[in-house]
């Protein structure tokens, strides 16, 4: 908990230094890169996410987690699409991977041990959506892994995908 209010006071930090002007992406429903935080209802967690278009119909995103279990670094590449039915929503689907530096103190007594490392591959499919007339991007994905670990953090996991507030550039 004190690590997702540090990392709240940080974005509040940013978001305080950024000159009071308009974003480029103000007046429209696209944007070209956005920075915020993300939520994980699944974990608990939340991270700090970049998403950057590369193109029209691709990004790139970056996330920096947070949690009771440890931290996660992930880079993931979207594809996204317009619903033509809906200015400004557009969903998207990708490929990524990650590195997790996870701990066990809080599960099983303890007994795996204590720190562990491991990598794995990312997929996401998802919501994205840039309102008009203001800097604000929200999404809403679902982000499942696979870790290539030890014993405790090997294997599928479900639990990643969350709910996004980013400022758009």
């Amino acid at each position: 908990m004190k690590k997702q209010i540090l990392l709240a006071g940080i974005i509040l930090l940013f978001g305080a230094t950024v000159k009071a002007q308009k974003s480029r992406s103000f007046n429209s429903s696209d944007y070209t890169t956005a920075l915020g935080i993300k939520v994980y209802p699944g974990t608990g967690g939340a991270a700090v996410t970049l998403k950057h278009f590369i193109n029209k119909g691709a990004a790139l995103e970056a996330l920096g987690s947070f949690w009771e279990r440890g931290t996660r670094a992930t880079g993931l590449y979207e594809f996204h699409w317009d619903i033509p039915s809906a200015p400004g929503l557009k969903w998207y689907v990708g490929p990524g991977a990650h590195v997790g530096f996870y701990i066990d103190k809080y599960y099983n007594n303890n007994r795996y041990g204590g720190s562990y490392a491991a990598v794995g591959l990312d997929g996401v499919i998802g919501l994205d959506y840039k309102f008009n007339k203001i800097p604000l991007n929200l999404s809403a994905d679902w982000q499942p892994s696979f870790d290539f670990g030890n014993e405790r953090y090997k294997g599928f996991g479900g639990d990643f995908g969350g709910i996004a507030a980013r400022y758009t550039f």
